[in-house]
């Protein structure tokens, strides 16, 4: 362990002394990742500091019991020993996980699309519902949510959401969320009291810098058209709405939440650039996958991976068999343990694959 990180020590200094070079802060890409090296690698290094005082104050302690001639010494030695072996592995197991390397992609921000499933208007208001736990969720981390397109359900909810979360690793947390989320409830319009089950596909792109994709505008065909649903006369009649169709691929984004057409067309242009990216993304993690099957983020949008049964008050996260029955907070916004065992197992399995096994 301590080998491993006198090499990270050796990085952290040498990403310290890059950052502060003129050429390394003039090149804006490769400046914004070392700035982000250098703050994992500080993270790790901070509980280095403190393992490595752990085994200093175990090794003083030992010589103290094996001096033997202060009693009240050797007492509180043998108190300070204990202390330290029990806190040691919990370290130990710490800085395996921080020391996984991380995945580029888990920096970046995110589009978030959400689309009603099977299950008529019952779906579109479980999108809603879905939305609505993602922004508490978002705004209790501190991110920023921006609504980029709507197309709302006839009873409420939405038949299809995108929108953008902005803040510190977003990718990192929000990727667990793709894939199919299966409601269990009875539909306010149900008059026998039925439970129905009901859809919706959540995906999740890890938003796409200039520099990650480049777009050839020749490529791009433009369509300007009025937005529909709330806005005043003024969205409804102007021509602000725009629809941009990427001819190569088919790929299509549209944004008509912003008054502006010039606002509405790089919101547009950055879904297109996202959804390329994740294209590109997704065809890297299918090879990736046959290289090792994983069972959290296998990239597969297809996939049932959760299920919120209201008339139980449950949850169960089908990946990695965890049933919660707090379904009041999760759709509240607190699917923070969720993400966190999700987390926690993928970070297991990559270990697993290092030849780490905890």
């Amino acid at each position: 362990m301590l080998d491993k990180l006198r090499i990270v020590k050796q990085r952290f200094d040498e990403v310290s002394d890059l950052i502060i070079q003129p050429d390394i802060i003039s090149d804006q890409k490769r400046y914004v990742k070392l700035n982000k090296e250098y703050k994992d690698l500080g993270a790790v290094m901070k509980v280095a500091e403190e393992y490595e005082s752990l085994l200093n104050n175990i090794n003083e302690a030992k010589e103290i019991i094996a001096d033997g001639s202060d009693e009240e010494m050797v007492e509180m030695a043998k108190m300070e020993l204990e202390a330290a072996n029990e806190r040691l592995p919990q370290l130990e197991d710490k800085i395996k996980f921080m020391l996984i390397p991380k995945d580029p992609e888990d920096a970046k921000n995110v589009m978030v699309e959400i689309r009603a499933g099977t299950g008529g208007d019952e779906a579109s208001i479980f999108a809603g519902d879905l939305y609505r736990m993602y922004t508490k969720y978002c705004s209790d981390k501190g991110w920023k949510t921006s609504i980029v397109d709507v197309s709302e359900g006839t009873s409420g909810g939405f038949k299809e959401i995108i929108f953008s979360v902005e803040g510190e690793d977003v990718y990192g947390n929000l990727k667990f969320e793709a894939g199919v989320h299966r409601v269990q409830r009875v539909p306010q319009t149900e008059t026998q009291g039925r439970v129905h089950t009901s859809a919706a596909t959540v995906m999740v792109l890890p938003e796409a810098e200039e520099f990650d994709v480049q777009i050839d505008m020749k490529d791009v065909r433009i369509d300007y058209f009025c937005s529909s649903g709330p806005g005043g006369q003024s969205v409804n009649t102007t021509y602000s709405a725009v629809r941009l169709t990427h001819i190569p691929t088919g790929l299509v984004a549209q944004c008509q939440d912003q008054k502006s057409q010039h606002k509405n067309k790089d919101k547009a242009l950055q879904v297109l650039r996202s959804r390329l990216y994740e294209m590109e993304l997704a065809k890297k993690q299918a090879s990736d996958a046959a290289k090792r099957k994983s069972m959290v983020s296998s990239g597969d949008r297809s996939a049932k991976i959760r299920t919120y049964n209201y008339p139980q008050g449950r949850v169960t996260e089908h990946r990695i068999g965890l049933t919660l029955y707090d379904l009041q907070n999760i759709i509240n916004g607190d699917i923070h343990k969720i993400i966190e065992e999700l987390k926690l197992a993928e970070n297991t399995e990559k270990l697993k694959e290092l030849g780490e096994v905890l």
